[in-house]
């Protein structure tokens, strides 16, 4: 079974394509390796599937050097020809795209990125499987497409008609064109809103990595609404373990199309957040009290039941052992970087 993983060297691509290669698939791994962060990390990440950074160039398909179902190719999702020529070539059995330009504050500073990625290569993505038939086409949605919902926990049968970031409008946009593909085409089409991920190897730009990092060079932190937030953590091998679930699913062919929350169930506060970072890392956190920020909402928070009844599975790393996990990452990741 041939799977391509968009996003191969993302935070969550990279952990499922080591997932895949533990349940038998054939992966090939995806990524532009664009700069919105630093690079060196995706590097990383990809050395740990047996890629060798030297041997990266554009178009041209990698062997890992560790895993012998592993394959990696440098392709941008806009660049249709090139992303054609693979599905041609390859005859992939499924698809999952956790490729996009991430980010919800950037979005609002570089709204063309997001429109390139999000937009334009999610597209150019369905065309192919549209063309080049998979059995099942499985991405990567968001919980900010439900943007000021005040009604919690979200359902998925919410209205998801206000965005208040382009990021999230981008996201709204990729479930209604999947829709689209879907029932026009009869592709096998699953969406999973994921619900703030985190865990070792996350972004830098997200908060667990801001905070950390701030507390451990002695920096202060930026507190946004004054601390009155609250977000629901998912620990990243739980994020695996359910998209690994979708992806083995078999839509019935009635029912071709539908979305799926994926969270924890368990929003925290932000500064009981911040808290248990502080314990983790035994120092006290130095705060600056900031208002809210454009495009951000004041709470995420999953219900994940009908997850749950599809599938069998909830999310269930607590807050407390995901941070230890990711703050022990984050020490040995830094010491070896020195």
């Amino acid at each position: 079974m041939k799977i391509l993983v968009t996003g191969g060297a993302g935070f969550i691509g990279s952990n499922l394509c080591q997932g895949l290669i533990d349940h038998g698939y054939d992966i090939v791994a995806l990524d532009n390796l664009n700069d919105y962060y630093d690079i060196e990390l995706k590097y990383s990440r990809l050395a740990l599937l047996g890629i060798e950074k030297e041997e990266i160039a554009d178009g041209v398909i990698v062997q890992s050097h560790r895993y012998d179902r592993l394959r990696f190719v440098k392709i941008d999702l806009a660049d249709r020809e090139a992303l054609q020529s693979l599905f041609r070539e390859e005859k992939f059995d499924k698809v999952c795209s956790l490729a996009a330009q991430a980010g919800v504050r950037y979005s609002i500073d570089n709204p063309y990125a997001y429109v390139e990625s999000n937009l334009v290569g999610f597209v150019n993505l369905l065309e192919c499987v549209r063309h080049y038939p998979v059995s099942h086409f499985v991405f990567a949605s968001s919980s900010s497409v439900y943007g000021m919902d005040t009604h919690v926990p979200f359902s998925e049968e919410d209205k998801t008609d206000k965005p208040v970031s382009l990021y999230a409008a981008t996201k709204k946009a990729d479930e209604l064109m999947a829709h689209v593909y879907a029932h026009l085409y009869g592709i096998p089409t699953t969406g999973l809103r994921y619900f703030t991920v985190y865990g070792p190897w996350g972004r830098p730009d997200m908060a667990p990595s801001l905070f950390v990092k701030a507390i451990d060079e002695g920096r202060p932190i930026k507190v946004f609404n004054q601390g009155n937030l609250s977000r629901d953590f998912t620990y990243i091998d739980d994020i695996v373990e359910a998209t690994i679930r979708a992806i083995d699913y078999t839509r019935d062919k009635d029912h071709v199309f539908d979305i799926y929350n994926v969270g924890c169930g368990h929003p925290v506060p932000l500064m009981d957040f911040i808290h248990i970072i502080e314990e983790n890392m035994g120092k006290k956190a130095q705060l600056e009290m900031y208002p809210m920020q454009a495009g951000d909402v004041y709470q995420t928070y999953a219900d994940s039941s009908k997850f749950e009844q599809t599938f069998g599975f909830r999310p269930s790393v607590t807050l407390s052992e995901g941070i230890a996990h990711f703050v022990d990452w984050y020490k040995t990741y830094n010491c070896r970087e020195e």
